[in-house]
């Protein structure tokens, strides 16, 4: 099978084309120079340099022909800051993308596609009462892109989107997303305790997301389909101790759960930093606290439908977090996460 890939140089795209490549298939795919020093990039993988959205429609077109597959493992998520209003970068990055390729993708023959969405859309439409996408421009945006997948489905082209939670590993060479937790924590280094919302999270590795995506590049399955994604589910204080581990504070660091309406205290100043800095958050500050209070969990079920295999999750966070501090402090040079 033959696959076209938008962002197979970063962290997930290179994890799922090593899995495709694997299994026999081949793997071409545009990305945003330069290349992260060191990064595991499969040699077989066909590279273009370049931005696809300054692409015209026929060379596109051309980079389509013959392929099966189209995989978009690009995008922005709710940690990249913007200028206000943030949903133009959200739709230039995340929507308008497919919203312009699908009709290119129908039109030579591609059959099917695969989106890296968010775990947000999920919560989104399993928790309606909290209003989500009226509060948070991004979860707003993710149930947009769905839409634009659903809406591109007939009866020769399917789409599916995997709806992502936390994802940890890294890529060498490549900063990891997680340098904004340091950030968020470090004020608390001084004190005998952390604060921290109660709630959890569903999670999987980096090395499991590219199963995940290979998984859902050879199923075949017509239309339209959402699939929620985790492989783990954990509380907030359990993965601060595998945080603090790697930090080198140790593991038995004393975590205290703080109810919503503590945490929204503290957001008055994170709201007057982003108005200062002219800052469109993609996630209401005032929201988010309600959000860390859930126990976000996902049925695995769903996942290893996909093929998905056990991984180290522990493992994967403490390295995420060794190399975030380290980017943190200065002490390495890493290219940074983009859309691509």
């Amino acid at each position: 099978m033959n696959i076209f890939m938008i962002g197979g140089t970063g962290l997930l795209g290179c994890e799922a084309a090593t899995q495709l490549i694997k299994m026999g298939h081949k793997v071409t795919s545009v990305a945003l120079p330069p290349l992260p020093e060191g990064a595991p990039i499969p040699e077989e993988m066909e590279i273009i340099f370049g931005d696809i959205n300054k692409k015209s429609d026929e060379e596109i077109e051309e980079m389509l022909k013959g392929n099966d597959v189209f995989i978009f493992a690009a995008g922005v998520d709710e940690r990249v800051e913007f200028p206000a209003p943030v949903m133009d970068y959200y739709y230039k990055f995340n929507i308008a993308p497919l919203k312009r390729i699908f009709p290119l993708c129908k039109k030579v023959g591609v059959k099917r596609a695969v989106v890296l969405g968010s775990y947000f859309a999920y919560l989104s439409k399993t928790r309606p009462d909290m209003r989500l996408t009226q509060k948070n421009p991004y979860f707003k945006s993710r149930m947009m892109q769905e839409e634009v997948c659903r809406a591109a489905c007939d009866d020769n082209f399917s789409c599916a989107v995997l709806e992502l939670p936390y994802i940890f590993g890294t890529q060498p060479g490549r900063k990891p997303v997680w340098t904004i937790l340091i950030e968020q924590i470090g004020f608390m280094d001084k004190w005998p305790f952390t604060m921290y919302p109660k709630g959890g999270t569903a999670m999987l590795t980096c090395r499991q997301v590219g199963q995940a995506i290979a998984g859902a590049a050879l199923r075949e399955k017509p239309g339209f389909e959402a699939i929620p994604i985790s492989m783990y589910n954990m509380k907030w204080d359990k993965f601060l101790s595998i945080v603090y581990d790697a930090r080198g504070m140790g593991a038995d660091r004393k975590i205290v759960g703080v109810s919503p309406a503590m945490m929204k205290m503290g957001m008055f100043k994170v709201a007057k930093d982003y108005k200062k800095r002219g800052i469109d958050s993609g996630m209401d500050p005032f929201n988010l606290p309600d959000i860390m209070d859930i126990d976000l969990f996902i049925n695995p079920e769903y996942t290893k439908e996909l093929g998905v295999e056990d991984d180290d999750i522990e493992a994967a966070i403490f390295d995420s977090i060794r190399v975030s501090e380290a980017a943190y402090n200065g002490t390495v040079q890493l290219l940074e996460m983009k859309g691509e």
